[in-house]
């Protein structure tokens, strides 16, 4: 057969089949997963570690993007406006399922729909934010994976104490506007009381008083900072780690991804396997089981990250026994 048929029947098969996707999508034989997330898109070329930790979980589950189910990604751009927007949007499409990354995303998808099951992820504390009554029982159409431990906050002050000599004031950087910061602050405040830290509140409502409210650590005699993986931090990640550099202030972090930037150091969940496992619960809830009956998932996976190469610039010699409990250093 000549090349040029080959081709024109290659295109054709290409067309039935992508006409056949799409009319299984619209009759419900392919299952259509909302994925919302209040993060900005990435830019073309980058990728999301995090999702594509979701589509892998998916991929090991026998589940093809584009063959078997179709995944309709709605960015937020830190919009609590935008993304009950899109969360309405997704709705309106009606969904097979609603993935929703962090609190912001969780809550605004809940209040748009309480028939459809949403699977959420890195949520930090569920049942303080009021996303859900219980672990144990969720209830309502909502369930997935937190990231609340309630000995983190402390294993992460501790970790600071060790890594910084005489340490006594720490100061941390929070938004009321956002509620997961304000349960993480007041976490904070609890751990920082019983360690004896004196804990000083850099509380920013507005992007533009980062630098500022990140400047007064300095006057207030901050020894190290705290910094919560929130959408807000992550939307402003250069500006603070350039800040903690300028400052010369140690800075722990809850999420990899700041070390991986230029921040010092980082204890938390693994992201890359919290995202992974809600491919877990997508799965069942495709298969049948009903949200309230599927615990929400508190974190197993940690991980402690040093960049060493920070430490240096800070002047920050890490004890080796430190060094050795890590469970990445970044030469």
């Amino acid at each position: 057969m000549p090349i040029r048929s080959k081709v024109h029947l290659f295109i054709i098969a290409g067309a039935i089949l992508t006409s056949s996707l799409v009319a299984e999508a619209q009759s419900g034989k392919v299952p259509r997963i909302g994925v919302l997330l209040y993060a900005a898109e990435p830019k073309p070329g980058q990728t999301s570690q995090v999702l594509e930790a979701f589509r892998r979980g998916l991929r090991d589950l026998g589940y093809v993007e584009g063959r078997n189910i179709i995944l309709e990604y709605r960015w937020a751009g830190g919009s609590n406006q935008r993304a009950a927007e899109l969360a309405a949007d997704l709705v309106r499409l009606d969904m097979a399922l609603i993935m929703s990354a962090g609190t912001p995303a969780t809550q605004v998808a809940k209040a748009a729909t309480t028939t459809i099951p949403i699977v959420m992820t890195a949520v930090g504390d569920p049942i303080g934010s009021g996303i859900v009554t219980s672990l144990a029982r969720p209830d309502g159409n909502v369930t997935g994976l937190s990231l609340l431990d309630t000995d983190l906050d402390g294993k992460r002050i501790e970790l600071l104490k060790e890594a910084v000599p005489g340490l006594t004031r720490i100061a941390m950087l929070w938004s009321p506007n956002d509620p997961g910061m304000s349960l993480a602050f007041g976490r904070v405040e609890v751990a920082s009381r019983t360690l004896r830290l004196v804990l000083l509140s850099l509380a920013v409502r507005d992007p533009a008083e980062v630098p500022g409210t990140l400047q007064a650590a300095e006057t207030g005699r901050a020894q190290a900072l705290i910094v919560t993986a929130q959408p807000f931090t992550i939307r402003h990640q250069t500006e603070i780690l350039n800040v903690a550099t300028k400052l010369r202030l140690p800075a722990m972090y809850t999420d990899r991804r700041f070390v991986d930037a230029g921040g010092l150091m980082a204890y938390g969940p693994s992201l890359v396997d919290v995202y992974r496992r809600a491919a877990m619960y997508a799965d069942r809830i495709l298969k049948g089981a009903k949200p309230a009956d599927l615990p929400v998932e508190q974190p197993t996976k940690f991980e402690f990250v040093i960049n060493r190469r920070t430490a240096e610039t800070l002047g920050l010699a890490i004890p080796p026994a430190l060094i050795a409990r890590a469970d990445q250093v970044i030469e």
